[in-house]
Parts: C-alpha cells; sequence; structure tokens
C-alpha cells in the first residue's frame, strides 16, 4: 500500500498548507483522505502478509523492546513494521479519521458554527503534525542506526539489509 501512504503524504500536506478550510477543494480532499484511510482499514484486514494488521499488532511490550535496543545499540531489523512503526500507523490512521470525522461535522447543519468539532479539527491536525515530524525524524534515525534505507523500502516496497539484521 505504498501508493496509499505517499497519497496520503501528500494529500494532507496539500490540506495542512497549500488548500483554504473554506474552499470546497479543502473538502473533497479530506474527504478522499478519508476513503484512503477506510481503504487502508480493509486492506489492514484483507491485504497482503506485511499490510495485515495482525502483522503488525499494537504492542507496548515491542515498543519498550524496541525503545532499549535502541538505547543499548541492539539492532534488530523487521521485515515489515517495527513495534514504535506499528504504534505510529495506528496513531496516524485515528488522528485522520478524528481529523475527517470533525471536518465533516463542521460542514453539517447540526454543528455549524459549534466550536467543539473546530477545536478538535484543529487539535488533531496539530497533533498529526507532531506525529508526521517524529515519523519523519524515525525514519531517518532509524534508517541510519539499523543500516536499512526504510524511505526507499516505501517507494519500491523492499527492504535491502546492510549487516547483521539482529
Amino acid at each position: 500500500m505504498r501508493v496509499f501512504h505517499w497519497s496520503i503524504a501528500g494529500l494532507f500536506t496539500a490540506n495542512a498548507f497549500f488548500t483554504s478550510p473554506k474552499h470546497d477543494l479543502h473538502h473533497w480532499i479530506g474527504y478522499t483522505v478519508a476513503g484512503l484511510v477506510t481503504a487502508r482499514i480493509l486492506w489492514g484486514l484483507f491485504g497482503t502478509r506485511h499490510a495485515k494488521f495482525k502483522d503488525f499488532p499494537p504492542s507496548p511490550t515491542g515498543a519498550l523492546t524496541q525503545l532499549r535496543d535502541m538505547a543499548t545499540g541492539r539492532r534488530h531489523a523487521h521485515l515489515g513494521h517495527s513495534p514504535l512503526g506499528a504504534l505510529m500507523i495506528y496513531n496516524l490512521l485515528i488522528t485522520l479519521l478524528v481529523i475527517a470525522g470533525s471536518g465533516w461535522l463542521m460542514t453539517t447543519d447540526a454543528y455549524w458554527g459549534v466550536k467543539w468539532p473546530q477545536e478538535v479539527h484543529e487539535l488533531a491536525v496539530n497533533w498529526a503534525e507532531v506525529s508526521i515530524a517524529a515519523h519523519i525524524a524515525a525514519v531517518v534515525f532509524e534508517s541510519r542506526r539499523l543500516r536499512v534505507n526504510l524511505a526507499r523500502a516505501m517507494i519500491t516496497g523492499k527492504k535491502v539489509f546492510r549487516g547483521n539484521r539482529g
């Protein structure tokens, strides 16, 4: 689902920095993001091995182990998503759904002019931006630490392991 990843990245960037929230284009991009997230959820249930959610369940224990590995210099590259990467995926999927849902509420008659959907929307967008910055920093850090070009893997679909995997 690399097309999903880069489509979401481009659409989120467009809506965050290049469209006006008052224009229809902003809304349509938001609806497209919601559709893509829905498709990703379905792909996570019925897709290929490393795309399935069961291949990378949310694991606080796994995330703590990965953090310990990072702190101690132990290198363990994962064929699929790492535990921290998995948590980021779940975080971003939920955050994008909150953004889309609160954005949609602001366009309905029932919530027109009501403040809390706009506040939730803005808070979720801010959280997404912080999460995306952390995601990019983690990709750069882990790519160097593990000697696996994770950005290239998100383009080609193949991880190239240099040296020992663990």
